[in-house]
This record gives structure tokens, sequence and C-alpha cells, in this order.
């Protein structure tokens, strides 16, 4: 199993996939990685040797901003809004749908399940 990023990706899996697994990789840096390693499209992890997946971490150390550091600067830029007080770091702090979308009805995932309001009938 090789560990890149602080992660065990799965070795059964196309290299290009298995690299999404890592917080921050998505399908097009995945593809991006690949072709500057110089990996074939259907290549898998447990064909790789291990100078290719060297030379995968090097890529990704250098180049692309991924787990730890990622979810650290996600979470800053989130702090910062909050204490700010502007609308969007109020909507993260009251927990409520932050991109303009509707709260009338949906927004369960934002504002978790229904609660009961009493004495309220249709």
């Amino acid at each position: 199993m090789a560990r890149i990023a602080g992660v065990n990706i799965p070795t059964n899996k196309r290299v290009v996939i298995a690299l999404q697994y890592i917080h921050g990789i998505g399908q097009a840096k995945a593809r991006q990685i690949v072709d500057r390693v110089g990996i074939a499209d259907d290549r898998r992890v447990n064909q790789l040797t291990d100078q290719e997946v060297i030379q995968i971490r090097e890529v990704i150390d250098r180049d692309y901003q991924v787990e730890g550091d990622l979810r650290r600067e996600t979470s800053v830029n989130i702090k910062r809004l909050m204490d700010l007080a502007c609308y969007r770091g109020l909507r993260h702090r009251k927990g409520l749908p932050v991109r303009g979308q509707r709260t009338h009805t949906n927004a369960r995932t934002r504002k978790g399940p229904a609660k009961p309001i009493a004495g309220k009938k249709k």
C-alpha cells in the first residue's frame, strides 16, 4: 500500500483514481500529476515502482497544497470571516447556508433535522 501525503491510497485502483483519495486532489489535478510524472492512464498503484511513487510524492509536496495544510487554511479563512462579522461569517456562525440558497424549505444539511414548533398547526 502506497502512502502519499499521509494517506494510504488503495493499491488495486488506477493511479488517477487512487490519487483522488487525498484531500485537495480531484480529477483534474490527479491527471496533471500523472502526466507530469509520465505514468500511463491504465497503470494501477500496485504496478508502480518505488521510484515512481517517490516522484509522485515530490510533485505533490512541491506544487500542491493538500491534506492538513489545506484543511488548516480553509478553517482559518472561515474563522477570519466569522471574526470580521461579515454576512458570510454570520451565516457560518449561525450554521445556515452561506451562498444565497433558500432556507424556507430545504437547507436541511446545514440546519440539521427539523425541530417541531410547539402550538404550530396548519
